[in-house]
C-alpha cells in the first residue's frame, strides 16, 4: 500500500504522528471504452479550447473565476487556506460511533503510526474501543476539507470520511405519507419475521458475485461461446393483503 497523506492526529495535547493509506478497493472490473466501429481504444484528451491542442499535465492549473475572470489557486493556496488540517487531524469531541447516521459514510483510511511500537497510538486505541467512542475531528485532503471520526477496527485506528450536514438532501420533497396507521398483528407478525431473519453482522458471508458472473460471461464470448442463463421467475404472493404476505413469509424458510 502506498501512503496518501503524512500529518498527525491531535489528541488533546498528545500529537500522534501517522500516515494514510486508503482501506478500501474496488471489485468492479476494469472496462474499456471502445469505438464500436472498430474497436479502437478511446483516449480522453485535456485540450485548450482557443488553440484546439493538447495540453500537457504539468502545464495545468486550477483556477476558480471571480467576476469573469480567472484567479490561479496555487498548491500553496491550499495549504494557507487551513495550514493546521493538512497537517493535523484534530479531534474535537468524542461520539458514540451508534449516532452517527450511516447515510453519513463515505470512504475509510487505515492509519500507520511513524514508529511501530508509538505508546500514544495504543493509548488512543485501547482507549475508544474501552470507552466505546469515536473521536470527531477534520482535516484537508487533496485540496477538500474532509469530516471524519477515528475509530478502532481490531488493532489498527482507521479514520473514516463523513459528509457534513448540508451535504445530506432534506426529504421534505419526497411523496410519502406519514400518516399510515399500521394495525397491531401487522406489526406484530413484521416484527417477528425481523427476529426470524435476525443474525449476527458478518459480512465475510457476502461476495461481489455480480462482477464475477460478468467476468465469467467476458470469458466465454472470448471462445465464442454464450452461456447459457437461467431465466428470472417474477415472485408471486398468493395474499393481496400485508397481514397474509407477512404470515406467508413467516412460513417460508430462510434461504428457500
Amino acid at each position: 500500500m502506498r501512503s496518501i497523506w503524512k500529518g498527525s492526529i491531535g489528541f488533546g495535547l498528545v500529537n500522534i504522528p501517522v500516515k494514510l493509506y486508503s482501506a478500501v478497493q474496488s471489485s468492479n472490473l476494469d472496462l474499456d471504452m471502445l469505438d464500436g466501429r472498430d474497436h479502437s481504444r478511446i483516449r480522453f484528451q485535456r485540450v485548450n479550447e482557443t488553440t484546439h491542442k493538447e495540453v500537457p499535465y504539468d502545464k495545468i492549473v486550477k483556477a476558480y473565476k471571480l467576476n469573469d475572470e480567472y484567479v490561479v489557486v496555487e498548491e500553496r493556496d491550499f495549504e494557507d487556506a487551513a495550514p493546521e488540517k493538512s497537517k493535523v487531524i484534530e479531534i474535537e469531541s468524542f461520539v458514540d460511533i451508534a449516532d452517527v447516521n450511516p447515510m453519513y459514510y463515505e470512504t475509510s483510511y487505515y492509519t500507520e503510526p511513524d514508529t511501530k511500537k508509538n505508546k500514544a497510538y495504543a493509548l488512543l486505541l485501547q482507549a475508544l474501543k474501552k470507552s466505546g467512542k469515536a473521536g470527531l475531528g477534520r482535516f484537508v485532503l487533496r485540496t477538500t476539507e474532509n469530516l471524519c471520526i477515528i475509530h478502532p477496527v481490531e488493532h489498527v485506528l482507521v479514520v473514516t470520511r463523513i459528509r457534513f450536514a448540508q451535504e445530506i438532501r432534506s426529504t421534505e420533497e419526497l411523496n410519502i405519507d406519514d400518516d399510515i396507521e399500521v394495525s397491531k398483528k401487522e406489526l406484530d407478525v413484521g416484527l417477528a419475521l425481523i427476529n426470524q431473519y435476525a443474525e449476527d453482522f458478518d459480512v465475510s458471508k457476502f461476495k461481489d458475485d455480480y462482477h464475477e458472473e460478468l467476468l465469467k460471461i467476458i470469458q466465454a464470448k472470448a471462445k465464442g461461446k454464450r452461456p447459457t442463463i437461467k431465466k428470472l421467475k417474477p415472485h408471486t404472493t398468493t395474499s393481496d393483503d400485508l397481514y397474509g404476505q407477512l404470515m406467508q413469509s413467516l412460513k417460508t424458510k430462510k434461504g428457500a
